[in-house]
């Protein structure tokens, strides 16, 4: 070998000063040699280094012991060599960003506007009696006010600066952010290299020419290399080469290994022979990027326009695809590039992922409808006001037209359209995007500290919407530290692992060799990290379970490898999902073979025709042994929820010639079972109440798992998965396949539905079935809602279904670089307490933007009305252009950073989600925000026309162009920005809760801004002056303006008081893009079922206690006539069933089917009095509904009624409260009473 390290040697310190003569091979000819392949690069590599230890030779490293790891050393190959990073795109600069924040239309037509306005108030006619020019034109008595006209453009301009530096300091930031969250994805990112004889694991840039690389099963290859030694090793080149077929990589037929493709199966050691921009996929960034940077602008504006085009047409080779993206990317390019690229899948899965965020389409089409309906009102504000102006002007005051007057008339002109233009500016939520971006932004940063880490960040605001969660169990659910703790041996059945003398020496030999050959060499047991710690596991937990086995027989593996090591094994059969086995074959001396296997114990079992037994003897083992075994041993661990797993071995004598190696079916038959063990993997103590958070939440949990049925149950039932006396389904993989499929073996969607709603336990499933599965439940018609999936993979191929769900959660430690690939949400702890908390920052986001829209419109509709009316009825808007950008800064900026980063709250789990077609503005929030604008509306108009005899000051309506600011204008904008401030709190609340300071501390942000905001509008209204249009007020005029402010939060307690149902008038509004497609009813019917009234309730609980009230009174007369009348007492009395029902009304008053009024028990005035009160109170009660998470649970808000409930409840002859079959809902307001019953 190779002597790795020279730093003393002659050949060392002359290489200091020339590299060449360091390594005998140059960057250039690795470079043309990584770019042949098959036998093309065989033969270069034979006729140049004879063969790949020559070159290993060369690049002065051993094919067995790696570098050494010097630091030396290895500074000296990046140098020689490069290093593995791919430099990344440069980001925008902040200048750049302003520019793209300028290009806003509205702000363009706010500048023009602005500017013209600027250059007017500079002009002045030289002689021209401004009163020959009309009354509205003259009237300033002070000519500096005139003078000062300058300063209302300036100030546009000002505010326009200021609203631009604010968008691109936003947009700046969320780069950023991206950038941020890339480079931790990079970092996360290890490959394992043998260094100095030891396997360890380096990041992904460290990695070196010259490295010895361990690929495995489900690795992203991150460098070019040269196969050294594998083991049934394929490979998915199609993201370089566009062939969907796997390539089997062998050292006599293509040894060449690229960067940026998949390990689909088997392992192997390789050479690295290129890394970063010398390997082939940094080559092809390379010239992307060269490509880009060489052309002027206008080049570049040109391959905007081509790049839209290619984008557009799906039609170019899949090479350019991948480069394309390269280029297209919106997130910023990074080192280990190859990261985030895939193949012509990956593209339609961006595609895929674009149109799929529910809340991106909602929200654009909302923007646009709100954006035509301000463009319609402003240009109807400026020719009312240009029609009056110009009617008051000529034929009113009879003015006849005169040159010198003309500029003054487009002064005013140029006014009415700033007015105009200001009142498009509030109109258009310009908000909306940025409350998106701050709200999902906030929202993953935060999910960081929860262990999810977001890929796609629209992943986060779909997980809110998820209906369904298909998760693995290994790992996700169990805790994947997988210990041996059942054993069957020679005919014994231990319940412990036991001591090492009560197994025959025979079958312990051969138990220790086969472990220790026929488990990954990558998966070893190390030294606990901390003293008293458990043994590290490191690799698959399944083998270290087996290799901690032969510890606990007090053998050690690593002798036997030591003794075997990984080059000396002929043949292995690495695990895989369709064989669900793994088998190692070694070459004895004379020529025989042994082959060890393990795997599936019923799979394995059915391969074997002999067993040991005691004494280390072999029998024939027949199916009627088998049927015992699995019967007495695999089900009864099974059940206790083991997974079991079959030891085997089988002898190739040289008698029979050498075997058919490629004859998988063949090879894997005939063996002898050694052992099966039970391995149990814990359930992780959190999970079973975060799945009981999921059903609550109307989150059906299925577990999908590739174990025994039996085992699948057991931790299904351990989980909460399935409860005792459920009727769901547990089925196989294999009975799946059977029951979806049609006598043609097509699958059929009607099949699948009929199975689907009741299946919650998929065991013995491949990854095929958990698509299909994902598949069936996505494009299922059955339920009315459109079902949104959740999937949970770690495997290579578990990558198809999980691009197919809705959201795609990879594992972060047990999943493969695949899996994580084709992933949106990478769970950092593998754990599915995590997902729970995704659901919750999901459902937030809805939620902030939810209360982000209803603060935004109330403030739109009330400064639109305004400026419109005081235009048409005063000639002037009472709200000036400066004022409504000030507001229109506090209503999009502040407000979107206010209301998008309230943190979540566990309440949201009491909800069912959304669904697809649930408006983003539902009725509740529309009555919020009508009852909000009428308040505000009406108190700006009494100001607006009364409000200078209220406050006893000069009126200011009907003020000459360039007047001073009045007192009059100043009061009605403090007003208005204080109600906007104070509305800000009512906005917290969407569903009409009372209390809307509730949880407001927990967000420092919310605070931060209202006090912030409160300081800038006193410093803008006591010293803001011209530039503001502002006068100073007084302490009494300040009171006044806080009062009527405080005033919304007091009407907020009004609106929230009425029922939506009485409203039937109100619609809802931002529906996503099928909304067409639903039928009226439907939507009515929607509108009623999701609807979340708090007022309905109160309303509906106060109704029940009137019944029950009046009720008592009438039952006691009718008592006290029974007695009277001598008749029996008990004729005519209700019966315990009713009560019952009522009883069950009321502990679950949030039933809220279909319409809500068959529910309310209505007293009718006329019915006869001799009528049985049963019939008269009774109430229709829906049918028993299953499970909890059917049901909209009630808010905690405290009940006052309580007591009085507690003394009307009839204690006798009473039907038990769960007479409905329903769970008590600890939730409900009314669980006290079903506990004191």
């Amino acid at each position: 070998m190779a002597n790795n390290s020279f730093r003393g040697s002659k050949h060392g310190r002359r290489a200091e000063d020339n590299h060449e003569s360091e390594f005998s091979c140059s960057l250039q000819e690795l470079r043309s040699l990584m770019e042949l392949r098959g036998a093309e690069a065989i033969t270069r590599i034979q006729e140049c280094y004879g063969d790949v230890n020559g070159l290993c030779t060369r690049l002065r490293t051993s094919p067995v012991g790696g570098l050494d790891g010097n630091s030396e050393d290895i500074n000296r190959r990046k140098e020689e060599f490069g290093q593995n990073t791919i430099p990344p795109k440069k980001p925008k600069t902040f200048v750049q960003l302003v520019w793209e924040a300028l290009q806003d239309v509205t702000l363009i037509i706010l500048e023009v506007a602005a500017i013209i306005s600027l250059g007017l108030s500079f002009y002045s006619p030289p002689d021209a009696n401004r009163l020959n020019c009309g009354i509205a034109a003259g009237g300033v008595d002070d000519e500096s006010e005139a003078e000062a006209g300058w300063i209302e453009g300036a100030a546009i301009l000002l505010s326009v600066v200021c609203v631009v530096l604010v968008t691109a300091f936003n947009d700046w930031s969320k780069e950023k952010q991206f950038r941020g969250l890339q480079n931790r994805i990079e970092q996360e990112q290890k490959f394992t290299v043998v260094r100095g004889g030891q396997v360890v694991q380096i990041k992904v840039s460290e990695i070196v020419v010259g490295d010895i690389a361990q690929v495995k099963y489900g690795d992203l290859l991150p460098t070019d290399g040269v196969l050294i030694q594998g083991n049934d090793l394929k490979i998915d080149e199609s993201s370089l080469t566009g062939e969907s077929d796997h390539v089997k990589k062998t050292l006599d037929k293509d040894p060449m290994l690229l960067s940026g493709t998949h390990v689909m199966e088997g392992s192997g050691k390789m050479l690295v022979t290129a890394v970063g921009v010398n390997s082939q996929t940094g080559i092809i960034f390379t010239l992307l990027g060269s490509s880009e940077e060489g052309d002027g602008e206008e080049k570049k504006e040109k391959k905007k326009e081509e790049r839209k085009n290619k984008e557009k047409k799906d039609k170019k080779s899949k090479k350019e695809d991948r480069g394309k993206k390269g280029k297209n990317k919106e997130e910023p390019t990074v080192e280990m590039q190859p990261l985030n690229e895939d193949d012509a899948d990956r593209k339609k899965k961006n595609l895929q992922k674009k149109e799929k965020s529910v809340l991106q389409g909602k929200l654009t089409k909302l923007a646009v409808q709100i954006g035509k309906a301000g463009l319609f009102m402003s240009t109807l504000t400026v020719i009312i006001l240009i029609t009056r102006f110009l009617i008051d002007i000529f034929w009113v005051q009879g003015v006849v037209l005169i040159p010198e007057c003309v500029p003054i008339y487009v002064q005013f002109l140029v006014k009415f359209f700033i007015i105009g233009v200001t009142v498009l500016v509030v109109a258009v939520p310009e908000g909306l995007p940025l409350a998106v971006t701050i709200s999902l932004a906030y929202s993953v940063k935060k999910m960081m500290k929860d262990n999810n880490l977001v890929r796609h960040l629209d992943a986060c605001e779909t997980m809110g919407n998820a209906t369904a969660i298909c998760s693995d169990k290994t790992g996700t659910l169990t805790m994947n530290r997988m210990t041996v703790v059942q054993a069957y041996f020679a005919g014994h059945h231990y319940n412990k692992v036991p001591e090492p003398d009560l197994i025959p020496a025979t079958i312990l030999d051969l138990l220790i060799l086969g472990i220790g050959v026929n488990c990954a060499y990558t998966s070893k047991i190390m030294t606990p990290e901390r003293e008293g710690g458990l043994p590290r596991q490191v690799g698959n937990k399944t083998e270290c379970a087996l290799l901690g086995f032969t510890l606990d027989l007090h053998r050690d593996y690593q002798t036997t490898r030591n003794e075997i090591p990984e080059e000396k094994l002929f043949k292995v059969y690495t695990f895989n999902s369709v064989r669900k086995s793994m088998s190692t074959v070694l070459k004895n001396d004379d020529g025989s073979y042994r082959m060890f296997s393990k795997g599936a114990s019923e799979i394995l079992l059915k391969k074997c025709c002999k067993i040991m037994t005691t004494g280390g003897m072999v029998k024939p083992f027949k199916n009627r042994d088998r049927d015992d075994l699995v019967k007495k041993v695999i089900e009864a661990m099974a059940s206790e929820g083991l997974r079991t797993i079959c030891l085997a071995y089988r002898e190739f004598p040289t008698t029979e010639g050498e075997p058919d190696w490629d004859n998988e079916a063949h090879i894997l038959s005939g063996l002898t079972c050694i052992a099966v063990v039970g391995i149990e993997d814990p359930v992780r103590p959190e999970v079973p109440e975060a799945i009981r958070k999921c059903q609550r939440a109307g989150i059906t949990v299925r577990m999908v798992t590739g174990d025994n049925i039996n085992t699948a149950r057991a931790i299904a039932t351990k989980c909460g998965i399935l409860q005792p006396g459920d009727d769901f389904l547990c089925m196989e993989g294999k009975e799946f396949n059977q029951r979806i499929r049609n006598e043609l073996g097509e699958i059929e969607q009607e099949r699948i539905d009929k199975i689907w709603p009741k299946l919650r336990v998929l065991a013995r499933s491949s990854p095929t079935d958990k698509h299909t599965l994902v598949k069936g439940i996505i494009d299922s018609t059955v339920l009315e809602r459109r079902q949104v999936v959740a999937v949970t993979g770690d495997g290579t191929n578990d990558g198809p279904a999980l691009k197919k769900a809705d959201v795609g959660f990879a594992m972060g430690i047990a999943g493969t670089d695949v899996a994580k690939e084709a992933s949106d949400i990478i769970l950092t702890d593998d754990n599915f307490s995590s997902i729970v908390k995704a659901v919750m920052w999901g459902r937030n986001v809805y939620d902030s933007i939810s209360k982000f829209l209803q603060f935004q419109l109330t403030v739109n509709v009330v400064a639109v009305t305004v400026a419109f009316t005081g235009a048409c009825i005063t000639q002037d808007s009472p709200l000036k252009a400066v004022q409504m950008l000030w507001v229109n800064l506090i209503m999009d900026t502040f407000a979107s950073l206010a209301l998008a980063t309230e943190p979540p709250t566990d309440a949201l789990l009491l909800r069912n989600p959304y669904g697809r077609n649930k408006p983003l503005i539902s009725r509740t929030m529309m009555k919020n925000i009508l009852g909000h604008a009428i308040y505000q509306l009406t108190t700006i108009f009494l100001l607006l026309f009364i409000g200078e005899k209220i406050f006893d000051v000069d009126s200011g309506r009907n003020a000459p162009l360039h007047a001073p600011p009045s007192e009059h204008y100043t009061i009605i904008f403090n007003t208005f920005v204080l109600m906007q401030i104070f509305n800000e709190f009512n906005a917290r609340k969407i569903h009409g809760e009372r209390n809307v300071f509730e949880g407001v501390y927990r967000n420092p942000i919310f605070c931060s801004i209202i006090f912030g905001t409160l300081v800038a509008q006193f410093f803008i209204v006591q010293f803001g002056g011209k530039p503001f249009s502002c006068v100073g007020l007084t302490i009494d005029q300040w009171l006044w303006c806080i009062f009527l402010g405080i005033g919304s939060l007091l009407w907020g307690q009004l609106v929230s008081s009425v029922p939506t149902s009485w409203l039937k008038f109100l619609r809802t509004a931002g529906h996503g893009t099928q909304r067409d497609e639903i039928p009226e009813e439907e939507l009515e019917e929607m509108k009623d079922q999701d609807e979340i009234d708090h007022a309905e309730m109160e309303l509906r609980r106060g109704h029940v206690l009137w019944c029950r009230g009046l009720n008592r009174i009438q039952t006691q007369i009718r008592v006290v006539n029974a007695f009277r009348d001598s008749v029996s007492p008990y004729e005519g009395l209700e019966t315990p069933e009713s009560r019952s029902s009522i009883h069950n009304f009321m502990n679950h008053p949030e039933f809220n089917i279909e319409d809500s009024e068959p529910q309310i028990p209505l007293i009718d005035e006329n019915e006869g009095e001799d009528e049985p009160p049963t019939k008269r109170n009774s109430i229709n009660i829906p049918p028993p509904l299953t499970g909890l998470s059917n049901m909209q649970p009630l808010p905690s808000s405290p009940n006052q009624h309580n007591n009085l409930l507690h003394r009307d409840i009839p204690r006798s002859g009473m039907i038990p409260p769960n007479s409905a079959g329903l769970p008590p809902c600890p939730s409900s307001p009314l669980h006290s009473l079903e506990t004191s019953l």
